[in-house]
């Protein structure tokens, strides 16, 4: 399995994630169904374009991937075997796991990234997402948070591909980082393994191989 996580964007140490593709000109899946929730157009085409040209800067060629298209349908298996990674961008965790589930995301977690045959990237939401619980996460985002296409349902647990609960925008310049102080101190009560990550830090797996940069 090979992931590369981030609290905020590309992080500080991007030169690490094109040695984990390992490929230059790499195919990316970019997906950004986290802002789903958001009736700002234009705000959601500007951040779009900041993620294609963060992937650009790295020598990536990346295509937009909506999960929405595969709201109850087959097909995202296959389609995600043609790329090298998928770079998830940040923004409602629970908007995303709900897109995740609806889309057939599950597969492609266990036939294309636990065997690491797809890079699973991204950051804020998308660490979330690939942790075991979400139970703390409604403190910064908005767990009755809706979208058009969305099913009404609740997701409490992530994925379970790390085995501690990330604090991003931990004690950072980011607009949440005073609700992410709310929930550190929430999931520390719970006596939960966690670990904080300020914007700029990065958590990477390898195979059997993991380390945090900071």
């Amino acid at each position: 399995m090979k992931l590369y996580l981030s609290s905020y964007r590309l992080g500080n140490f991007s030169e690490e994630l094109i040695k984990l593709v390992g490929k230059s000109q790499a195919k990316v899946a970019v997906i950004s169904n986290a802002v789903d929730w958001s009736t700002d157009a234009k705000r959601i085409e500007e951040s779009i374009n900041n993620e294609f040209e963060d992937m650009k800067s790295l020598g990536f060629k990346p295509t937009l991937l909506d999960l929405r298209n595969y709201f109850d349908k087959p097909g995202l298996t296959e389609y995600l075997s043609g790329f090298d990674m998928v770079w998830v961008r940040g923004g409602n965790a629970f908007i995303l796991v709900k897109a995740m589930k609806q889309s057939g995301f599950d597969d492609v977690i266990e036939k294309l990234i636990k065997p690491g045959k797809l890079v699973y990237a991204g950051y804020s939401a998308a660490f979330c997402a690939v942790s075991s619980s979400l139970r703390g996460v409604e403190l910064v985002d908005d767990v009755n948070a809706k979208a058009k296409g969305y099913k009404d349902f609740d997701v409490w647990e992530g994925y379970g591909l790390i085995d501690f609960y990330p604090i991003v925008h931990f004690r950072s310049d980011h607009p949440e980082s005073a609700d992410v102080e709310k929930e550190y101190n929430y999931v520390k009560g719970k006596g939960m393994k966690l670990k904080t990550f300020s914007d700029g830090d990065v958590y990477i797996v390898d195979g059997d191989s993991e380390k945090v940069l900071s």
